[in-house]
């Protein structure tokens, strides 16, 4: 004989199936909520100047709580406004998404500075080794300039003539310019400031 089913039963099964399915919705967009903008290098409280982007106020008693929660699950020392600024580009002039097997070119100058440095990092902004030459990295104190005070240093894994600095391995990456003891300390006041081009030369496809 078939087995009858309690007409209450099939209606209680599809409300308990409704809300695991709200709260699996609830949870998941929660969570995506929360991880895209501490991961992102765009977002809340940032300022994006041509293809670098800056969290002005992300060593300040005014940063925003996922600025607070960034500095928290990667363990940096962030920098005061007095201190520096750090930018960071993710993508190329063109749009790309950097990566460690092309060369690029990055030109032009910086705002003004008592000091700054320039270093190639993987995306969770550490910065890469490129062997037994050590980090891939440059500073305004090592590099030729030309007569305007411009620069145009390159990064890859091919040597190049002037300023070279070497990337190797396989996989993205991101550009940090870190500007010490520079007058930029408003948020206002980086609309007008112009950042090096970073240009890409030749990839390893």
């Amino acid at each position: 004989m078939p087995v009858e089913r309690s007409p209450d039963r099939v209606p209680m099964l599809q409300r308990i199936l409704l809300v695991l399915t709200v709260l699996l919705i609830a949870i998941g967009a929660g969570t995506a909520s929360v991880w895209y903008p501490l991961h992102s290098q765009t977002g809340i409280g940032s300022v994006t100047i041509g293809g670098w982007t800056v969290f002005p106020n992300i060593g300040t008693p005014q940063a925003d709580p996922y600025s607070k929660a960034r500095i928290a699950r990667e363990g940096v020392l962030s920098l005061g406004r007095a201190e520096g600024l750090t930018f960071i580009a993710e993508r190329d002039s063109a749009g790309n998404l950097l990566r460690r097997d092309c060369g690029y070119k990055v030109e032009g100058s910086v705002p003004p500075a008592r000091f700054w440095t320039l270093f190639a990092a993987d995306p969770s902004l550490a910065a890469l080794e490129a062997g037994s030459s050590g980090p891939s990295a440059t500073h305004s104190q090592e590099i030729m300039r030309r007569p305007d005070n411009s620069f145009s240093i390159a990064f890859g894994p091919r040597p190049g003539p002037g300023n070279w600095v070497p990337v190797t391995g396989t996989g993205t990456m991101t550009f940090l310019l870190t500007l010490y003891d520079t007058p930029i300390e408003a948020r206002s006041g980086m609309d007008d400031i112009e950042l090096p081009k970073v240009l890409r030369t030749v990839c390893n496809d």
